[in-house]
């Protein structure tokens, strides 16, 4: 598909409901999911103010793809590959992520890095981290973002300083189509969330004043998150302007899994396939969830578990200021 298909593919009238049998939704969401990979990588590469067509068309295809997905049968789905969930951080996010903690140019944090961040962990521990950052974790029904929903939010802010305490927290739960109600909410085997979490609630993609708020306090703070290209990439396709916040290099995600496999030396030596910068195996190392405890996979919990980890990591490497 090029770039004219992918933008007539988008901007076409299509009602879900009209495809029926499974053949012709499943050939719909294939041609929308490709238009999206075409879509998205014209406009980033494309120079800032000559994108050949507004963030707006990739944001509307994504939501008309969710109800593609629903009416397929998004559990038919769970194995197959997500093509808009990216699988890490850009080693430029990476680099900034340090650079900004740390409060010096990007180009020394850079230059200690080395070729493809590769020794990232002797930059980390080269100089103190310090400042406000902003905790979030989200809760969703799939692992791809243009199939699914956002369903919780959980965030909170905090000082990186000995001894520091998350404030302002919020949480809410976000609505799903009335169809889940008697389908059940996907992957509720993993966050628990009940329909009677979210009957009522207004959808998140619907929420703009929450996305907004949510926004402002990116532009404000970094934020971070565990595994932050999984948030990263739904917020890309569920949050209006976040895509060209982030762009703009005015939103910053530090990714704490990531901090977990450059800094603990305990990851190199512990088996991969006890997932050892999982947040639950590194909060037991840590003593930030006692060994008879589990992770929630609850939005706000896991931020609470997520900031006491990075901290007590930070404190037991002697970076703190």
């Amino acid at each position: 598909m090029d770039l004219s298909q992918a933008i007539e593919c988008a901007s076409a009238f299509v009602f879900p409901g009209f495809l029926a049998d499974d053949a012709s939704l499943a050939a719909e969401r294939s041609k929308n999911e490709e238009a999206l990979a075409v879509l998205r990588d014209a406009w980033s590469s494309a120079e800032p103010g000559h994108e050949p067509f507004g963030y707006d068309l990739i944001m509307s295809l994504a939501d008309r793809n969710r109800d593609v997905c629903d009416r397929y049968g998004i559990g038919r789905l769970r194995d197959a590959s997500s093509p808009n969930l990216a699988r890490k951080l850009s080693e430029a996010d990476l680099v900034r992520a340090c650079a900004t903690l740390q409060h010096r140019p990007v180009e020394q944090v850079a230059a200690l890095a080395g070729q493809g961040a590769a020794d990232l962990n002797v930059a980390y521990v080269d100089a103190p981290v310090s400042g406000m950052v902003m905790g979030i974790d989200i809760e969703t029904t799939d692992r791809d973002p243009a199939r699914g929903y956002i369903i919780n939010v959980g965030l909170e802010f905090m000082t990186i300083e000995p001894d520091a305490k998350p404030h302002d927290a919020h949480a809410a739960y976000f609505g799903l189509p009335q169809m889940y109600e008697q389908k059940g909410v996907p992957l509720a085997d993993i966050h628990k969330i009940q329909w009677s979490d979210v009957e009522g609630k207004q959808p998140f993609r619907e929420n703009k004043a929450i996305q907004k708020a949510i926004l402002t306090a990116m532009c404000a703070y970094p934020y971070m998150a565990h595994n932050a290209a999984f948030e990263d990439s739904w917020f890309m396709l569920h949050v209006d302007g976040y895509a060209e916040a982030r762009r703009a290099g005015r939103v910053l995600p530090i990714d704490t899994r990531d901090i977990c496999r450059r800094i603990d030396p305990e990851v190199r030596t512990l088996p991969r396939d006890s997932r050892p910068a999982s947040l639950e195996n590194w909060a037991r190392r840590r003593g930030t969830l006692a060994a008879g405890e589990s992770e929630r996979h609850l939005g706000l919990d896991d931020v609470d578990l997520m900031l006491a980890t990075v901290l007590a990591e930070f404190s037991e490497r002697n970076m703190l200021e």
